[in-house]
């Protein structure tokens, strides 16, 4: 990777990962870009443009002005929000998913886009689910993501394009909030936790989901790219993950840090059939083996760091 261009980058993701890549790579070899602009400093301290993912000559007016080699699609509607409005999230995650992998077989660029634990469904296994399953999700995010793996890599036998990914689970940052996932309220405990000292979660108890601490996440991204391409095998998409959890659980590591936290429950029926769809826990052997994926972070961890961060943040 030399110069690239991140779609969706003032996302939860985004946001982070542009930083990253322009401490590694460079400032101005990493080019953010997003539907509108905003103050934070992705958008700020370097190249920034203007692009909606469903516009695919301005997409490829701009990665053609900068002359990548290595296109990172983010921009997607998340799964609440998709389920919400099912017909715009697949014209937009599909359709900006097409618009970027035909930006990136016009330049000969690298692939990179994020698929997620939401393409799994309630009759895959739900513990340790394998790299290589069935997947028939029940969501339109499901569906979207399972398209997006089947369609990245048709690019790669078809044309050629190197296309790469990561079935993330919920992501859990600091910097940038939540933005209508439904693993969003491992996000939202640690906000409320240290405004309030109390949390009504969405999602019910005893409700288990892979997670994962957003620098382990940037660095899976970075070392999948920096892969030796003849050892991958699955290039669309990798199981991660660093640890599984459910609601009482997150709340009792955080009680440790904040005494007198109380959790509470208000489930909304949405957002806890998605998440009952999802497996408990995901396989990430393939990962390992393939590319030598290793995450530093599990919940104690995490939770200092996110307690320690969010303090300073906040208060």
């Amino acid at each position: 990777m030399k110069k690239i261009l991140i779609t969706g980058a003032l996302g939860q993701i985004g946001s982070e990962l542009t930083m990253k890549l322009r401490e590694i790579y460079g400032t101005d070899n990493v080019i953010a870009t997003d539907i509108k602009k905003n103050d934070s400093e992705a958008a700020q301290n370097g190249p920034f443009e203007i692009v909606d993912v469903t516009d695919l000559n301005r997409m490829g007016e701009v990665a053609s002005k900068y002359n990548v080699d290595t296109v990172m699609h983010l921009a997607a509607l998340l799964s609440a929000t998709a389920e919400a409005k099912p017909v715009f999230a697949w014209n937009l995650n599909m359709g900006g998913l097409m618009n970027a992998l035909e930006t990136a077989r016009e330049l000969n660029a690298q692939f990179f886009t994020p698929s997620s634990i939401g393409a799994f469904g309630p009759s895959t296994p739900k513990d340790s689910t394998p790299q290589d399953t069935i997947m028939r999700p029940t969501t339109m995010y499901g569906v979207n993501k399972v398209a997006g793996e089947l369609l990245a890599d048709y690019y790669f036998h078809k044309f050629g394009v190197d296309t790469r990914g990561l079935r993330f689970p919920g992501l859990i940052s600091y910097v940038a909030l939540p933005g209508g996932g439904t693993t969003d309220y491992a996000v939202e405990i640690y906000y409320e936790a240290i405004k309030n000292k109390k949390y009504i979660s969405y999602i019910d108890k005893g409700t288990y989901m892979d997670m994962m601490y957003m620098p382990d996440a940037l660095s899976a991204i970075i070392d999948l790219m920096e892969a030796d391409p003849t050892k991958l095998i699955h290039r669309n998409s990798f199981n991660v993950t660093a640890m599984s959890f459910s609601p009482e659980e997150i709340a009792s590591e955080i009680s440790l840090h904040v005494p007198g936290f109380e959790i509470t429950y208000a489930v909304d029926p949405a957002r806890q059939k998605i998440a009952d769809s999802w497996p408990n826990s995901i396989d990430p052997s393939a990962a390992r083996e393939e590319w030598g994926f290793k995450a530093e972070y599990d919940l104690t961890k995490m939770t200092k760091d996110m307690i320690e961060k969010l303090t300073q943040k906040i208060l």
